[in-house]
């Protein structure tokens, strides 16, 4: 059970990850490969803790 419940979060960690690396143009950000990378990678965190970002993930998403 904890196998499955460590892949079901690495599936989402990903997914949420492409989703917003293929949606990037469509936010507010500056159009940098760190910024992309780095927005990209840490996407849980700052869904959490940034109003704005969330706003330019449901940007990034709606494509």
């Amino acid at each position: 059970m904890p196998g499955f419940v460590t892949f079901t979060l690495i599936v989402l960690y990903a997914g949420g990850f492409w989703k917003f690396w293929n949606g990037f143009e469509r936010t507010n950000f500056q159009r940098t490969l760190p910024n992309r990378l780095l927005l990209s990678v840490f996407w849980p965190a700052l869904i959490i803790a940034n109003k704005s970002y969330r706003r330019n993930f449901r940007k990034a998403l709606k494509g």
